[in-house]
């Protein structure tokens, strides 16, 4: 699905943990106002009905949940409800974690121990179309990627010149619109030319884009 800014309206928090909902509650209602609809619930069974009954934009889900991992719920999205953004928000921060999240199809991974400003700017650049990643995170799935020999790419992983001008963008965080002005092009134009990275490296988020192009080496 192509990344598009996302209104924080309606949003659906999965969160057991009464203090930690809680503050996201309080958080997103900073960033949404408080005629925003936002809702909470507290296991996978409750989101799942949820979801099924009415219409979100994004969700907020927990690793560890009462009945569950939260990770599932995200696999679970991803093929009953695409056009619905996932981000984890989590105090969990281990690498096969991290990886099962953003293969499911997480667009984001945040940290519970950052402080509310941290957390709150996170959060909002889903405002501009970006992908909240906690710098621990990101440094994590990094580390994960081998540094040499890069593997070639394969024939269909092959990028114009222009694709890979468009990536290294997105790899530093920036939004299609703020892409087509640094790069003098239409916001369509930007994102037709995602969309043929997405379908040339067989993935389906920002966050996985920039991860495969790392491992493919198509990234230094």
């Amino acid at each position: 699905m192509q990344p598009q800014p996302i209104e924080l309206n309606p949003v659906l928090i999965v969160e057991d943990d009464a203090a930690a909902r809680a503050r996201l509650l309080r958080l997103m209602r900073d960033l949404a106002g408080d005629q925003a609809r936002i809702e909470t619930v507290t296991d996978l069974a409750a989101a799942r009905e949820r979801l099924q009954r009415s219409d979100f934009v994004l969700a907020l889900v927990d690793v560890q949940l009462p009945d569950g991992n939260g990770v599932d719920l995200i696999a679970w999205i991803a093929q009953q409800l695409p056009q619905l953004q996932s981000v984890i928000v989590s105090a969990y921060a281990e690498e096969d974690t991290i990886l099962a999240a953003v293969r499911a199809g997480a667009i984001g991974y945040l940290l519970k121990d950052r402080d509310d400003d941290e957390l709150r700017l996170s959060l909002g650049s889903l405002q501009r179309g970006g992908a909240p990643i906690d710098p621990l995170i990101a440094r994590r799935i990094l580390a994960l990627v081998p540094p040499a020999p890069a593997p070639e790419p394969a024939p269909e992983a092959q990028l114009s010149k222009r694709e890979h001008e468009i990536l290294r963008l997105v790899a530093q965080g920036f939004s299609n619109r703020e892409i087509a002005e640094l790069v003098t092009l239409s916001r369509l134009t930007v994102e037709c030319h995602t969309k043929n990275i997405y379908r040339k490296l067989a993935v389906g988020s920002r966050t996985a884009a920039v991860f495969e192009a790392r491992a493919l080496g198509l990234l230094s």
